[in-house]
């Protein structure tokens, strides 16, 4: 009989790649991962690993014994739902990935909801930027992730993974209040007229930085970007202070009054967000708890 434990390794290895990566995501040593791999392939009496230069990778029989596992994992999560839904309390725990916006703007009110509903229900959450938290939902690091998509750029899409819409926010361009100081900020009323001014934006290789570029270049400019932070509430204060441009999702001043100027953008952009999560956990009530105080948190909210 194969070792569970030995085939999650296994399994782990071939989602993150390096003896090293499943190391540190299951907090484990990189020679006791190796000595486990070493195990299994003597419980198979086959080769499950190779090595091509300085590089590690499943063999054919390695790559077929991980896809019976990801089945058996599967199966394991259906199986616990199953015997969840049989009880009368909403227990167990549930980790969340989420992105900053969504953790200041829904998170609180969802968790106060689920803390009045569900006292025996555990909510675990860290932030956690979306791509990385969708892959990372997919190798069972996380139960559930709160996930983005901007118009025109779609995420990363993961084999097993489920997507239910949460809400959608306006982008617009966010600008200093009339009279802040810079006359030039005055005079916007199209992104076109932002042209030259200041710009505040995420660091390369972020979504929300890549749509902003796209946008500026179609009405016609390079950005001239001063100031880069993945911190969108960063964002919204140097904004509010006079000091730059940027383009905001709703989500950034949901439920609060701005202290800037929302100039809306041709054709209305929408960015959507999503939850994610692997089909084979989706029933279990726990998770679908969370879900559901998530949406009914996003249906409350207000953008200015």
């Amino acid at each position: 009989m194969l070792e569970m434990k030995r085939l999650r390794l296994l399994w782990e290895f071939h989602a993150r790649g390096t003896i090293a990566a499943v190391a540190e995501a299951l907090n484990y040593s990189p020679s006791a991962v190796s000595q486990q791999l070493a195990l299994l392939e003597r419980e198979t009496g086959v080769p499950l690993l190779r090595r091509t230069g300085r590089t590690l990778e499943l063999t054919a029989p390695g790559s077929a014994l991980v896809a019976e596992t990801d089945e058996l994992l599967a199966g394991l999560e259906r199986a616990e739902a199953a015997l969840h839904r049989v009880r009368a309390e909403v227990t167990g725990t549930v980790r969340v990935a989420v992105f900053q916006t969504a953790m200041l703007a829904i998170m609180p009110a969802a968790l106060r909801r689920l803390g009045d509903r569900y006292p025996a229900l555990r909510v675990e959450v860290v932030q956690y930027e979306p791509g990385a938290a969708l892959r990372e939902t997919w190798a069972r690091g996380f139960d559930l992730v709160v996930a983005e998509q901007y118009p025109g750029h779609s995420t990363e899409h993961f084999a097993g993974l489920d997507r239910e819409p949460l809400t959608r926010d306006p982008i617009r361009l966010g600008l200093p209040p009339r009279g802040s100081g810079d006359a030039r900020f005055d005079r916007v009323e199209t992104l076109a007229d932002a042209a030259g001014l200041p710009w505040v934006v995420e660091p390369v290789g972020a979504a929300t930085r890549h749509w902003a570029e796209q946008a500026c270049r179609q009405a016609g400019f390079e950005p001239d970007i001063r100031f880069e932070t993945a911190d969108l509430q960063a964002h919204l204060r140097v904004v509010e202070s006079g000091n730059a441009v940027a383009l905001l999702p709703g989500l950034v001043h949901a439920g609060a009054r701005a202290r800037l100027r929302l100039l809306a953008l041709p054709d209305d952009p929408h960015r959507t967000i999503f939850t994610a999560a692997r089909a084979s956990r989706g029933a279990h009530p726990a998770l679908s708890a969370v879900r559901q105080a998530l949406a009914d948190e996003a249906a409350e909210l207000r953008f200015a």
